[in-house]
């Protein structure tokens, strides 16, 4: 197996850039997987304020290339330089791949530590990659281990208990500008509009209904509120629609990074000196409202990066308890790749000795006819060869577990003068295995 992955996100880089990065995401992982270069399967986690691929190259020596190819092709759909491209995705390999997903899973990376969304998020990006057919089982492998981390960080650690969220966290600083108590930080009465319909505008939306907001609506320039709506609640607007809502709002919440935005003229034409006062949430990576839209009386602005600074701080022994979970998955996760690194070993060893002994049972029947005893002569044959498989089958895992798989094949060369690819064709066939459809697979590794 030979991942990497490239990430940029907002401990690194401005949102501007994340966002600019995500644009055409879906487009880049399909051309890179249609086309004949070095990368075999990717998965993509866009989010609102991070970018990051994972990539499963062809082999060890294809890392490189298919690095560029991943750098050229996103330049090609976001607009920016191969050269910003390249220095805004940091390059991460080996162990530093699943340790990265795993902590970005269970939350550990995101701007409100502990957040819950991105538990979801990290399982929808391979549930997309898969329905694209841009996967490969060495990434679904490693999508499911992250995604089986973060439920057991959750289940055992205070970091799911407190159930945190960007969305959370920008309503209750709302609530502390309009100077509302904290056991308290009702919505009762308040009229909120929605931009958005995608998993972030899902999780506001059930945050706005706990805190008790009965009249939410929603917008979407894509023309999806009304399947939205259908299935949560809430009164689904259109552009006519629209305008007589934000007069009346008292709360917005931007989810939705569309190419329209609210600026500061639209929304100043709607209010008057007797408007409300107005709280604007904005969580879009490209901003749904203008940012001078803050300038306006009566109006607080909320985005990302007000959030990030606002959200409480984890206990430290909550923080260590979580980062320890992520390390021992991280070693466990290793651990299961290596000893599936001499899969074809094993498979070779087998194939030679069964061929060995096909030869020595075809010679019997010869000799002695397709008799009885002939029968119990080859059932015994294949019996003992299968007892004497065993510990060698047995031996390459735990080499292939402890790093050294590299002994196992020079004793199948002194012992049996099976010469076997240690790389990538072994990691072909070990995903075959598991059942990669491609055809292209070598269909072989050994020579004798």
């Amino acid at each position: 197996m030979v991942l990497f992955s490239l990430v940029a996100s907002h401990t690194t880089i401005d949102l501007e850039t994340v966002a600019r990065l995500s644009a055409g995401a879906a487009a880049v992982s399909a051309e890179l997987t249609q086309e004949e270069n070095a990368v075999a399967g990717m998965v993509t986690l866009a989010t609102c304020n991070r970018y990051e691929l994972y990539v499963h190259a062809q082999s060890a020596q294809d890392l490189e290339s298919a690095r560029s190819s991943v750098i050229a092709t996103v330049s090609k759909h976001s607009g920016l330089a191969e050269t910003q491209v390249s220095q805004a995705l940091t390059t991460q390999e080996g162990d530093a791949v699943p340790r990265h997903l795993f902590a970005v899973s269970t939350g550990l990376e995101s701007a409100v530590v502990g957040e819950r969304e991105i538990a979801g998020q990290v399982r929808r990006a391979l549930s997309e990659a898969q329905s694209q057919g841009v996967t490969t089982p060495s990434l679904v492998r490693l999508f499911q281990a992250a995604a089986k981390t973060a439920k057991d960080v959750g289940a055992q650690t205070a970091l799911g208990r407190r159930g945190m969220s960007i969305v959370s966290v920008a309503l209750d600083l709302a609530a502390e500008l309009a100077d509302q108590p904290t056991e308290t930080r009702s919505l009762t009465g308040k009229s909120a509009v929605l931009f958005g319909t995608g998993a972030y505008a899902g999780a506001a939306m059930a945050q706005l209904i706990q805190r008790g907001c009965t009249d939410i609506s929603v917008y979407s320039s894509s023309g999806r509120a009304e399947t939205f709506v259908a299935s949560r609640g809430g009164t689904a607007l259109d552009d006519d629609s629209l305008p007589q809502a934000l007069a009346s709002a008292s709360l917005l919440v931007g989810c939705s990074g569309s190419d329209q935005q609210l600026t500061r003229d639209d929304l100043a034409r709607l209010r008057t000196t007797d408007s409300q006062q107005l709280t604007v949430i904005d969580l879009a990576l490209t901003h749904d409202f203008a940012p001078d839209i803050a300038t306006l009386d009566g109006v607080d602005l909320l985005t990302l990066e007000t959030v990030r600074q606002a959200a409480p701080a984890e206990q430290e022994s909550t923080l260590a308890q979580a980062a320890t979970m992520v390390s021992t998955a991280t070693q466990s996760f290793a651990q299961a790749q290596n000893s599936r690194s001499l899969d074809h070993a094993i498979v070779a060893l087998r194939r030679h000795t069964m061929s060995v002994l096909d030869d020595e049972i075809a010679k019997v029947r010869k000799q002695h006819g397709c008799t009885a005893a002939t029968d119990e002569v080859a059932f015994a044959m294949r019996r003992m060869v299968k007892q004497l498989l065993h510990v060698p089958t047995v031996r390459a895992k735990e080499l292939a577990a402890a790093g050294d798989a590299e002994s196992y094949l020079a004793a199948l060369e002194v012992l049996y003068g099976l010469k076997i690819e240690p790389a990538a064709l072994g990691a072909t066939l070990a995903d075959r295995l598991d059942g990669d459809p491609d055809p292209k697979a070598a269909p072989d590794a050994v020579s004798a």
